[in-house]
């Protein structure tokens, strides 16, 4: 006689008992990216001996040289958005617009605020055996930020904000003398 409710739902009886375990049948491979179970309890005890390793420290002419390859990184890094800059600027418009002037003020603030920080961006690279090295690479980093910054020049004078023709000067300048008088007859 089973000792099963006929009450209860065959459902509910299938997910309080574990199935069966079923044997592998050989003559089937597993897929792709999936090992076996042997193989990948092998990797784990491989793993497991890997890590009772020590690692090696890295010298200190290993370390300047990894500083130096992340200090050359930061200071290309904002040549790598001019591009995406560049197209929003061109794409916002010539006219005075709120995107436009909060674009043009990024443009802006952004180079100005990299050059400030200049120092700060590049202190955790900087070592006593590298640091003329760290010195290139903070010349290109501000010499980056000035190119991000003309990027926003140009929008600037694309806009018409910049006073670069004679007519923008006529305030300053001098009215001529004329040399003669033309005097209108009665």
């Amino acid at each position: 006689m089973s000792l099963i409710d006929p009450s209860v739902p065959k459902w509910v009886v299938d997910l309080q008992s574990l199935p069966a375990s079923r044997s592998k049948n050989s003559s089937i491979p597993d897929p792709p990216g999936y090992p076996s179970q042997s193989a990948a309890l092998s990797k784990k005890q491989a793993s497991k001996e890997a890590k009772t390793q020590p690692r090696k420290q890295p010298t200190t002419e290993e370390m300047d040289t990894l500083k130096l390859k992340k200090a050359w990184e930061v200071a290309l890094a904002p040549v790598k958005s001019l591009p995406m800059t560049a197209i929003m600027m061109y794409m916002s418009g010539n006219s005075l617009q709120i995107f436009s002037i909060m674009m043009v003020f990024m443009a802006f603030k952004n180079p100005i605020m990299g050059i400030i920080s200049t120092n700060q961006a590049f202190e955790r690279f900087e070592s006593e055996s590298n640091k003329g090295k760290i010195i290139q690479a903070k010349l290109a980093y501000v010499a980056m930020q000035l190119v991000a910054l003309a990027v926003g020049i140009w929008k600037v004078n694309a806009m018409g904000l910049l006073p670069t023709t004679r007519s923008d000067w006529l305030a300053w300048e001098a009215q001529r003398e004329p040399l003669e008088l033309a005097v209108p007859a009665l």
